[in-house]
């Protein structure tokens, strides 16, 4: 009843064109990994230690090594975390750029 007559720049079509716009799954992707309380924790820590272990993320966030794994296969399964082994041990880096200003932008920062 309200919306004006021209398709153009009616609520609805201003409304689907606003969806069109985003990358909808990929976005809820990210904050959907962004709002597991742990995850954060692991993206914080790898955003401030890039390179960083599974034991020293583990000792660092006072949890066992087999929840860090866990979630750091999520997060390499989503293409946000990649990990490189040099002998025996694996590191950690945030690769995800979107993630990574995302973490400034809550304030995170570097060394």
């Amino acid at each position: 009843m309200g919306e004006p007559r021209t398709l153009d720049g009616s609520p609805v079509e201003l409304g689907r064109r606003a969806i069109g716009d985003v990358e909808i799954r990929a976005w809820a992707q990210r904050f959907d990994l962004l709002s597991d309380p742990s995850r954060l924790e692991i993206l914080l820590c790898l955003h401030r230690a890039p390179g960083i272990s599974v034991g020293e993320l583990a000792a660092a966030l006072g949890r066992n090594e087999n929840a860090i794994s866990q979630a750091l296969r999520v997060l390499r399964q989503e293409g946000c975390v990649t990990s490189t082994r040099a002998g025996r041990t694996v590191t950690n880096r945030l690769t995800d750029p979107i993630i990574h200003e995302i973490l400034h932008t809550i304030g995170a920062r570097h060394a």
